[in-house]
């Protein structure tokens, strides 16, 4: 094997889970990220279909998964006094297990701590391709040189536009945001639990507003033309939810006032990752996860991420470290399957912008048409064939 020194930008899921694979097949490899420690809760996220759960059971984390998983989450959609009118099932957006994304994120970390470098606190400022290296400046840290360099940073990867080029040029706004607002007690208390919960969604054109559920206490989608908030002030972002909302009716006025005293709060836009004129590897730098095939809640991110991780590990590991061969594989494998995953538009079906949409919506629910995409879902989670690279790669 001739490559073995590798750096992992990210300790999200992406991360983690690639240096568990690199780890295991005898790289060394080291994991920075910006934030100072790994992020506790956090919405939840999920697995669906037998390729996301033979990924998983390799990693011989499942059990542990299943073990701290939330219950499902059904949303019923009302009007102002409350009233019922329409239904979606938890079963769609749980998948076949959830899990509070800090939760994952921790059952990764610990499955890799002992035998990866973990940097927190940290983040690359430079990148310089070589024919022998990747030359890397940090904001904090000495710079240092590894063989490759993997950007598992998300949507609004550094990594990316450090080796491809600006965001604008990757990312598609999708015409909405999405704020997350307030750990949601019940997530709290629930892992481990398989209760079922009921979340309470209203809609006025462009607008949505959930309350309750283990993804948190408050979800707000609306529509935007772009994604023009502060990325690092909470506070202006907190006003543009409230001046957003201001003058609805049901229960937003005591969740607007509520949303003031929770700590916990996240804003940032729906979009989608398309890197297909360029594939998600450049030289020796390659993006895995939500950097380089991220559809913010469409439903397949963190599978897709730990599916990816799995093969660009794989493929490097069959080529003994030839990342020419393995990158070239990686993108061709990777680009369909990601795809098929990343044409969904989750901010124009939850919030559509007129109410003549929201009808539609409302009654697509409860539709066979309704029944024949959950179908649809289930088939792209498991359309791809994954090799059995632990075996092939220690024959």
């Amino acid at each position: 094997m001739r490559t073995t020194n590798v750096l992992i930008s990210g300790a999200g899921i992406a991360g983690p889970a690639l240096a568990y694979w690199l780890d295991r097949y005898g790289y060394a490899v080291t994991v920075v990220e910006r934030a100072p420690a790994l992020r506790p809760g956090g919405q939840a996220v999920d697995f669906k279909g037998a390729t996301h759960r033979k990924v998983l059971e390799r990693m011989d984390i499942w059990d542990e998964i299943q073990a701290r998983r939330t219950g499902a989450t059904d949303t019923v959609f009302v009007d102002e006094k409350g009233e019922r009118l329409a239904f979606m099932s938890g079963d769609f957006t749980g998948g076949d297990v959830e899990i509070l994304r800090g939760d994952l994120s921790e059952i990764m970390y610990e499955r890799t701590a002992g035998g990866c470098d973990y940097i927190f606190g940290d983040a690359i400022t430079a990148l310089t391709d070589t024919t022998d290296g990747v030359h890397v400046e940090f904001e904090r840290a000495a710079p240092r040189t590894f063989d490759l360099v993997f950007g598992a940073d998300g949507i609004h990867s550094r990594v990316r536009h450090l080796a491809f080029g600006p965001e604008k040029d990757f990312v598609e706004h999708l015409g909405h945001n999405y704020c997350v607002a307030g750990a949601s007690p019940w997530s709290a208390t629930a892992a481990g639990s398989r209760e079922r919960a009921t979340a309470y969604g209203y809609n006025t054109p462009g607008r949505l507003a959930i309350s309750g559920g283990p993804k948190a206490q408050q979800f707000y989608l609306f529509a935007a033309s772009e994604p023009d908030y502060p990325r690092d002030d909470a506070a202006a972002q907190r006003r543009i939810v409230a001046e957003t909302y201001a003058g609805l009716g049901w229960e937003v006025p005591r969740m607007l006032e509520e949303m003031t005293t929770f700590d916990d709060f996240y804003l940032d836009s729906i979009s989608r990752v398309d890197m297909s004129e360029t594939g998600y590897t450049r030289g020796r730098v390659a993006l895995v996860g939500d950097s380089g095939y991220g559809n913010t809640l469409g439903g397949f991110g963190t599978g897709l991420a730990v599916v990816g991780a799995y093969v660009i590990a794989g493929e490097l590991a069959l080529a003994e470290g030839d990342h020419t061969v393995a990158f070239a594989n990686y993108d061709e494998i990777m680009r369909r399957y990601a795809e098929k995953a990343g044409r969904s538009n989750a901010g124009r079906f939850l919030a559509p912008k007129t109410k003549r949409g929201i009808a539609m919506r409302n009654w697509f629910l409860g539709s066979w048409m309704w029944r024949l995409m959950l179908k649809y879902t289930d088939d792209a989670s498991n359309d791809i064939e994954l090799r059995d690279y632990p075996v092939l790669a220690m024959r």
